[in-house]
């Protein structure tokens, strides 16, 4: 009777455990309410808080680890059935290297791709949005932009100051290649003094960016969401008309 009763006993609890909803995990760990299915023609990457790089940050912290975002780009990258991809971005900043190598990879992808800000796109969220094809901004969200700055142990030598203003060209150069702002206009709001209360730079609201030429347009998620399709399209019928041919 013992040993007839116990299977089901240990069977009960595997059953329940067993039954782990997915979403629910994708939202944990990625904050992703789903990942490359299939089921969408177009990949949703959201990058909020800050961005987190080389070094953890504190768990209260709200962060967005770079080693997560870029394996999903590659895998959208790979994936046949995606066709666009989406970054929304509400970000205060981060690491400066990690923010790059996601600006380089959304840069180089080869499918088209919208990146809208809501929110904040503040320090390295800068060059995040404007590496996709095309930018969008709420008219309420705001983009921040200061000069580089380092934590930590600091090294009083002329050797820092080469590093901080090599890294922060590099910045500079990227923003300025993948939007529409100058070289001169950019710095001259990243060297503002008198406007935040304790750094140096400008905050830069919705359609200041825009009539500034660091964001294309100003609109929501269905401006986004049209522009991408938009895009999509243009791309097939280009590649329909090259197979013609």
């Amino acid at each position: 009777m013992a040993s007839s009763t116990e299977p089901t006993k240990q069977q009960e609890p595997v059953t329940e455990e067993g039954k782990k909803n997915p979403i629910l995990e994708n939202i944990q760990q990625l904050g992703q309410t789903n990942t490359i299915s299939g089921e969408s023609n177009i990949f949703c990457l959201t990058i909020i808080g800050q961005v987190e790089g080389h070094i953890v940050l504190p768990p209260q912290n709200k962060t967005t680890k770079y080693e997560h975002l870029i394996p999903q780009l590659v895998a959208a990258e790979q994936n046949p059935k995606i066709e666009g991809v989406m970054i929304i971005l509400n970000t205060v900043g981060g690491d400066v290297e990690a923010g790059l190598a996601i600006a380089e990879m959304v840069a180089t992808l080869s499918k088209p791709s919208i990146a809208l800000v809501l929110g904040g796109g503040h320090s390295i969220g800068v060059p995040i949005a404007v590496s996709a094809d095309y930018s969008i901004i709420a008219e309420t969200a705001t983009m921040t932009i200061h000069p580089i700055r380092l934590n930590g142990l600091i090294i009083g030598v002329p050797q820092t100051f080469e590093y901080l203003d090599k890294m922060q060209e590099r910045v500079v150069r990227f923003v300025t290649k993948h939007s529409n702002i100058t070289e001169q206009k950019f710095k001259e709001l990243m060297f503002t003094t008198g406007e935040l209360t304790r750094d140096i730079g400008t905050t830069v609201i919705g359609e200041d960016a825009v009539k500034y030429g660091l964001i294309n347009q100003v609109g929501g998620i269905g401006d986004a969401i049209q522009e991408l399709n938009k895009r999509i399209e243009s791309k097939k019928a280009a590649m329909g008309g090259g197979m013609v041919q």
